[in-house]
């Protein structure tokens, strides 16, 4: 079964100097980039992350502080980075809870603005640990009956990635193969943010995931402490919890619309009708 698509697809890997999503940053990028009439696009950069890369990720992934010290910043790359992923669903391996978040910030670090309103997300990962509970080079092994050669290596991940998913599509039919019946499949649950710090709860409200205001509306909270918003703006919070609670200010901020006379008497004679 080939995927359903409505509209291209990009499928994308980073390695990065380390796991934290608002202050480590891109060593390298691929992506993969799949259209609804089968066509496929690809490009990989490495990149000069403009920080120490500690020897710790470099032997998870093999790149060194001399490799990309003469490729470009991922400032210089943002904009391409944008253009090739514009008007495109997401997909990765772990990527609901690492890759597109951080991918986030470090476009929104540049002044590029990101957002998942337009856009569904698949990870592969959360399929994969749903139906096998495994990692990637297993998972390959499973789904493709192959060796993963290069593993941790961006463009060797985001290929098996891609493979996986459209094994996983051909395994088990109860998933679907259009971008909306895989997106909700392996999302874990409902998130304002990428980070997670920003829940949806059953009312459809955002909520406080994290400290002495967990599990209260985001609203609520505002309205009581006004100076709890200033407070995240100024802390170690990643760019996009920022930018989501900021948005939720400014909503409460706006105007309501008030009925006029008018609306006001149609709305009673309605009611009246009713009984």
């Amino acid at each position: 079964m080939n995927l359903k698509l409505n509209k291209p697809i990009v499928f994308f890997d980073l390695e990065t100097t380390g796991v934290n999503i608002a202050t480590d940053r891109i060593v390298e990028i691929a992506i993969l980039k799949v259209f609804p009439n089968g066509n496929k696009e690809s490009k990989t950069w490495l990149v000069n992350p403009e920080i120490e890369i500690p020897q710790g990720a470099t032997d998870v992934h093999g790149i060194t502080n001399e490799k990309v010290v003469t490729e470009p910043t991922f400032k210089e790359l943002a904009q391409e980075v944008s253009t090739m992923i514009e008007g495109c669903d997401l997909a990765g391996f772990n990527s609901n809870r690492f890759d597109i978040p951080l991918l986030a910030e470090e476009l929104m670090r540049v002044g590029i603005d990101f957002d998942m309103k337009d856009r569904k997300a698949i990870d592969v990962q959360v399929i994969f640990h749903k139906k096998e509970q495994r990692t990637l080079g297993a998972g390959y092994q499973f789904y493709c009956g192959k060796e993963l050669e290069g593993a941790h290596g961006a463009e060797a991940d985001t290929n098996a990635t891609y493979e996986i998913l459209l094994a996983q599509v051909d395994k088990y039919e109860d998933i679907g193969n259009s971008v909306d019946t895989l997106s909700e499949f392996s999302t874990h649950g409902v998130r304002a943010d990428f980070a997670g710090f920003i829940l949806m709860n059953d009312e459809k409200q955002e909520i406080f995931s994290f400290g002495k205001y967990k599990g209260r509306t985001v609203e609520e909270v505002f309205k009581e402490n006004p100076g709890y918003h200033n407070w995240i703006q100024n802390a170690d919070f990643p760019l996009y919890t920022k930018k989501v609670l900021k948005e939720i200010k400014a909503r409460m901020s706006s105007p309501k619309k008030t009925m006029s006379d008018e609306d006001k008497l149609q709305a009673l004679q309605q009611k009246f009708n009713l009984r």
